[in-house]
């Protein structure tokens, strides 16, 4: 399990990670989203050890992970600009992660040069974005290892190759209990792939959460009666939006669904609805709520 707690990183007079706590179980693909500059991808290099933490602890299995060889050995991480040994191909640098990771499988490496179309002779300076992130994917999942820690997983892939990598995580996780890590923007691709998802903004974690729980949690409600509500009707909901056009009345209500029923029912409405938004408008929601201007998010 990877834990942190009270977990702070600065850098100079920037508090990246402001004693944030969380847990990671093993076995899981569990995703990290965020506004830009939020701190996802500072967490994910706390967690492969390339940075050590200013305050508080992060550990695997209890034990620290900065300086640690041995976790490091298990552990894979592919950040937001892969690199690679200058003028090398494919099949060069799997010889040079083979000679590092005593847990490279051979198998795996030719059986994902066969699901990615990419050349291994050809020179990764050549490539294109897309085809570089391939390269460092295959070589990441080659190494077979326990914790895989992937900074925008999906960005320059086309929709096959994105689908492609969703089916070699859950293949991973579902064969030897491989946990990844997914910090990403496109939240959307995280949905249906992650069983727990954190939100991370301005160095704070805002939740932390199954993904089937946190869809249970915030609700859109629509409602029209005879006559606008008053406001304070709703005063034991936490409403964390409201908008009144007319005779309908639209929230954004966090709490149970069944109470939020109830509540609306008091006022005998001409109609009622109550739906779970998507992650994505989740993830809006709750930025807004603390301060965040959605419109500035990325698409």
């Amino acid at each position: 399990m990877i834990k942190g707690i009270g977990l702070t990183k600065i850098f100079d007079s920037k508090t990246a990670l402001d004693c944030i706590n969380f847990e990671i179980a093993d076995g899981c693909i569990y995703g990290l989203i965020g506004s830009n500059g939020s701190g996802k991808s500072t967490l994910l290099r706390l967690i492969a050890g390339v940075y050590a933490p200013d305050g508080g602890a992060i550990t695997i299995d209890s034990q620290p992970i900065f300086n640690n060889a041995k976790l490091k050995a298990q552990t894979a991480f592919l950040g937001d600009t892969p690199y690679f040994l200058p003028q090398t191909n494919l099949k060069e640098m799997a010889a040079f992660y083979k000679s590092i990771y005593a847990s490279f499988d051979e198998s795996v490496y030719r059986r994902l040069v066969e699901m990615f179309p990419i050349g291994e002779t050809v020179k990764i300076s050549t490539m294109s974005k897309g085809m570089q992130r391939q390269a460092a994917l295959i070589l990441a999942i080659s190494t077979s290892p326990r914790y895989l820690l992937l900074d925008e997983a999906f960005d320059g892939l086309d929709v096959v190759m994105r689908k492609v990598l969703k089916g070699i995580l859950i293949e991973g996780m579902e064969s030897r209990q491989m946990t990844t890590v997914i910090a990403s923007h496109n939240i959307r691709e995280l949905e249906d792939l992650c069983d727990h998802i954190s939100l991370i903004h301005d160095g704070e974690m805002l939740f932390n959460d199954s993904t089937e729980r946190l869809k249970g949690k915030l609700h859109k409600v629509q409602l029209a009666c005879a006559q606008p509500p008053h406001p304070t009707v709703f005063d034991e909901l936490e409403v964390l939006k409201s908008e009144q056009t007319g005779l309908l009345t639209q929230m954004v209500v966090r709490g149970d669904k069944s109470h939020i029923l109830e509540v609306c029912g008091r006022l005998n409405p001409l109609f009622v609805e109550c739906i779970e938004p998507t992650l994505e408008e989740m993830f809006i929601y709750e930025l807004e709520v603390n301060g965040y201007d959605a419109g500035t998010l990325a698409q």
